[in-house]
């Protein structure tokens, strides 16, 4: 068993080493690589300078130093922001008249409602989650 044994008083984490040698000089953006490789998104600092590195290599080299995928280098090429996620209001269902069935129609099956207003059941889905109306948890009928 071998053991890697540094003469600092602070050993440098395993991963740390390998972005040394591929060429990370920073330490902060060495954290940023080891803290968002199993996230989605990448920090916008951490996409601009392997950006800033690309313009000296290929996209195959710069995605291999990096440990990000080629695509992903391309995508940031055209657009280096992330996206936000898409706060999109109903289009067909009306909120105050959908709060209005469920008082009216406590009981009711979400696809009964659908067929009501002329939508699919995972759309009356949506829009309750949307009102913070959960399903019906007791088996028993209510008392309308």
């Amino acid at each position: 068993m071998r053991l890697d044994r540094q003469h600092h008083s602070e050993p440098t984490p395993p991963r740390l080493r390998e972005f040394k040698k591929k060429g990370v000089q920073s330490i902060e953006l060495a954290s940023y690589f080891m803290m968002y490789t199993n996230l989605m998104t990448y920090p916008l600092k951490f996409r601009q300078h392997v950006l800033a590195i690309k313009e000296k290599l290929t996209y195959a080299k710069t995605a291999s130093r990096f440990g990000v995928g080629m695509a992903s280098l391309m995508r940031w090429n055209r657009r280096i922001t992330p996206c936000t996620t898409h706060n999109k209001p109903a289009t067909k269902i009306d909120m105050e008249a959908l709060a209005q069935d469920v008082a009216t129609y406590p009981d009711d099956y979400q696809y009964e409602r659908a067929q009501r207003f002329g939508v699919s059941a995972q759309g009356i889905r949506h829009a309750l989650k949307r009102l913070r109306v959960s399903r019906k948890k007791n088996t028993s009928a209510s008392q309308s």
